[in-house]
């Protein structure tokens, strides 16, 4: 597999993409609600780093003082899922990966205290712009209006984590990270679960559809998505990967259109103001590797 990757680099990382625009297909088409959704989907992912791990012999190499703090990020992880997940449940697909395609533009605001650095004009500039087409978006899209909050607070988490991890991959393996952090996320739900006195996830089995999608949104979708994205960057450039990433919102759209028909079509306004969303998170990109 690897060498298949290395060879067809590009090809590989457009599929990795297409794959992951598959994820907001699946918390359409699951029927769970987003706490159990979320909660599946991390034990999934956890099991299948587990075993991924074992084979490779790299399951116990983790420092415990870096166990306990990325079980910490792993808490804003299963936030940014259940927010995600919430998005697509009340309102549509197209919603929620457009509010998330302004994770990179939260960073632009968020970066300067994380890593005391100086604000850059032009980040505070296209911040604003991607505010007010939101705004626009939203006032004209009231009956989603929900869609958009949940949206937005799994963009600003989705920033948060991101840059939690990237002090931890100079240091940690991909997997180890994700495998904490899905656990992470498995606990915390399942403490959730405690509270309210819900154990349908122990005397209930989904159904059989469910399952399915559940497995592929677990193994392909999250674990092997990972595991994919960190051999891609070892033979292309960071720029050629966020550029990709950033075609993320364009193929869940179209896949959403594909797979559900009119009830994933949208007001004009909202594709105007997507594409601008779009437009500016290209620029960004693009501006930062000028840079």
């Amino acid at each position: 597999m690897y060498q298949l990757i290395k060879k067809y680099k590009y090809y590989s990382l457009h599929l990795m993409v297409i794959v992951l625009g598959f994820t907001g297909v699946f918390g359409k088409l699951i029927t769970l609600d987003e706490l159990h959704l979320v909660w599946y989907r991390m034990l999934i992912a956890c099991v299948s780093l587990i075993i991924f791990l074992i084979y490779k012999n790299e399951l116990f190499k983790i420092d415990r003082k870096q166990f306990f703090e990325l079980l910490g990020v792993g808490s804003i992880v299963t936030l940014h899922w259940i927010f995600f997940f919430k998005s697509i449940k009340v309102s549509s697909i197209s919603v929620s990966v457009i509010c998330l395609s302004t994770s990179s533009l939260f960073s632009s605001f968020i970066e300067p205290i994380f890593f005391k650095r100086k604000i850059i004009k032009y980040e505070v500039i296209m911040g604003l712009i991607v505010i007010i087409a939101l705004s626009y978006m939203m006032g004209t899209d009231s009956k989603n209006i929900l869609g958009y909050i949940y949206g937005i607070l799994a963009a600003f988490l989705g920033t948060l984590f991101t840059l939690f991890n990237a002090k931890y991959l100079k240091k940690i393996d991909a997997s180890k990270i994700t495998m904490i952090e899905m656990l992470a996320g498995v606990i915390i739900i399942s403490i959730i679960f405690l509270y309210q006195g819900d154990y349908t996830v122990i005397n209930t089995i989904p159904t059989l559809s469910d399952s399915l999608y559940l497995i592929i949104l677990g193994t392909i979708c999250t674990a092997m998505v990972f595991v994919w994205m960190t051999e891609i960057m070892r033979h292309i450039s960071p720029y050629s990967l966020i550029m990709a990433i950033n075609l993320e919102p364009i193929y869940s759209i179209l896949l959403a259109l594909l797979i559900f028909g009119n009830s994933e079509f949208m007001s004009n306004s909202f594709y105007i103001g997507s594409s601008i969303i779009i437009a500016i998170v290209f620029l960004e990109a693009y501006l930062k590797n000028k840079q």
